[in-house]
């Protein structure tokens, strides 16, 4: 088994990249609309992983994308859904409250992927503890979006 402190900084590590590109996106929202924003940072993905795919792994396994469930290529719209959103929450509500939702939105479906072992999730049933700490981080969204 893997460290769990690996984990963590997997784990920190990605929720910092979100809490940056949120605002970076927003910068590029503002300046040039919300569409122009998720395509400028898309393309910037595009880039960043088809270069080496090609250079040091000649394509990888693209040749077999058609053996992928047809609903996983709808997860790119859903990369869309996040960066519009938060390019769009941060100007009204701030970087935090956006954040926080955002994150409480993955929560609640990660309960949900967990519980039912969706998408290929392991089942990991709610119990009584996973609940008090889902409703500790709701506790923590309304104490951060009230004014």
């Amino acid at each position: 088994m893997q460290s769990v402190f690996l984990f963590v900084i997997i784990g920190l590590v990605s929720g910092m990249a979100i809490g940056l590109q949120g605002p970076m996106a927003s910068i590029i929202t503002q300046k040039l609309g919300t569409l122009e924003s998720v395509f400028i940072v898309h393309m910037g993905g595009v880039v960043v992983s088809l270069v080496p795919l090609l250079l040091f792994k000649r394509g990888g396994n693209l040749g077999q994308w058609r053996v992928l469930p047809w609903y996983v290529f709808i997860a790119g719209v859903f990369g869309l859904i996040v960066l519009a959103s938060i390019s769009y929450l941060i100007p009204q509500i701030g970087a935090t409250e956006a954040i926080i939702l955002v994150m409480v939105g993955q929560v609640v479906i990660g309960v949900v992927l967990d519980h039912f072992g969706l998408l290929g999730a392991e089942v990991h049933p709610v119990t009584f503890p996973r609940l008090f700490g889902i409703g500790v981080i709701f506790l923590g969204l309304w104490l951060t979006l009230r004014k």
